[in-house]
């Protein structure tokens, strides 16, 4: 895994990205923003390559169904 490809917790990804713990939430049902990674029964992450491209470009990401980022 390359150091732009670690995993990094909510508590990070809400500071880098200004958004609310709940419009984090709704964002990711809405496929307009990365989905996260299960990382262990009871905790999960977001891939940091995926929070870097959302944050360049916010107001065009978006996610299929599958969770992949639509080009």
């Amino acid at each position: 895994m390359s150091n732009n490809d670690r995993i990094i917790r909510l508590k990070t990804v809400l500071a880098r990205t200004g958004l609310s713990r709940s419009t984090l939430y709704r964002k990711i049902a809405d496929g307009t923003f990365p989905a996260q990674v299960r990382i262990s029964v009871h905790g999960a992450g977001w891939r940091e390559s995926a929070i870097n491209r959302w944050i360049a470009n916010p107001v065009t990401y978006c996610e299929d169904q599958a969770g992949r980022e639509v080009l």
